[in-house]
């Protein structure tokens, strides 16, 4: 079972909703979303999950694949070089760090077509703040030049400031709709959840992790992020191995010297 299969409802609607643009009637001015969740909240584990159902596979009229969904990550600075970039290496394709920007550009639409791409996925796209504000307008603009000239959908995955980057363009504010993807919270989704880690884990004994009391004590120390779940639990289940335990206890959990997300975050603050 993949973990996304115990998500609740906000991880089923992200889905749907990606699924309705792959299948969206191709026009000039394609509808674009926003994936919004914290940092380590699983929106990458999300849209990768979402690749799986659309793999490139084999061009029957060419050499080559077709890749109906690429998902590529913005880089650190808004730099419309560097995200041709990062989706010409993604695809395998030659060419020149130094090439005059405009050929990356006609480099990049001309395999996005000729490999029938429908959708563009990217990810971390709250990088773009990290810019001044001409150059994020800049790099707003190569999205909406993408989404225009190729007739796709364009997805942007990543933080709160996504959301702030993206309003600064009224025009791609009204093309992206945002989705807020949530933290878990302490329910059945989250008892599933910790059963399909369980399976994955490389213990001999069963630790019962959906046990109310350590299901509790697991979601208290992993505040409801999957990303800080899935450390967590790697980290118990090393530690319970290298002691001949082969379960993950409230002992062990004690002995791992966790610091929560908010522990963490405030240690930051004081020493800013």
């Amino acid at each position: 079972m993949s973990l996304w299969q115990t998500r609740g409802d906000s991880a089923k609607s992200v889905l749907t909703k990606l699924d309705d643009l792959m299948s969206y009637p191709r026009i000039e001015r394609m509808p674009n979303m926003l994936i919004v969740g914290d940092t380590n909240n699983g929106k990458t584990m999300l849209t990768k999950r979402f690749l799986k159902q659309y793999p490139a596979k084999d061009n029957p009229n060419g050499d080559g694949v077709l890749a109906p969904v690429l998902l590529v990550q913005a880089p650190p600075v808004p730099d419309e070089g560097r995200f041709y970039n990062a989706i010409l290496e993604l695809l395998f394709s030659p060419y020149r760090p130094s090439e005059r920007v405009d050929k990356k550009q006609f480099q990049v639409i001309k395999l996005l077509r000729y490999i029938g791409t429908k959708m563009l996925v990217i990810d971390e796209i709250h990088h773009i703040l990290a810019g001044n504000l001409n150059r994020q307008r800049a790099f707003l603009n190569v999205l909406k030049y993408l989404g225009n000239e190729l007739q796709i959908s364009i997805v942007g995955v990543g933080t709160k400031d996504a959301f702030r980057a993206l309003q600064s363009d009224p025009q791609l504010a009204n093309r992206f709709e945002p989705v807020l993807l949530p933290r878990w919270e302490f329910n059945q989704d989250f008892l599933r959840l910790l059963v399909s880690f369980e399976r994955m884990l490389p213990l001999r004994k069963p630790s019962n992790l959906h046990a109310k009391s350590l299901a509790m004590q697991l979601f208290s120390m992993c505040e409801g992020y999957i990303g800080e779940l899935s450390r967590l639990l790697n980290d118990a289940a090393v530690y319970a191995v290298k002691n001949n335990i082969e379960a993950i206890t409230p002992i062990v959990l004690d002995k791992i010297n966790w610091v929560t997300p908010s522990q963490r975050k405030r240690q930051l603050d004081k020493a800013i």
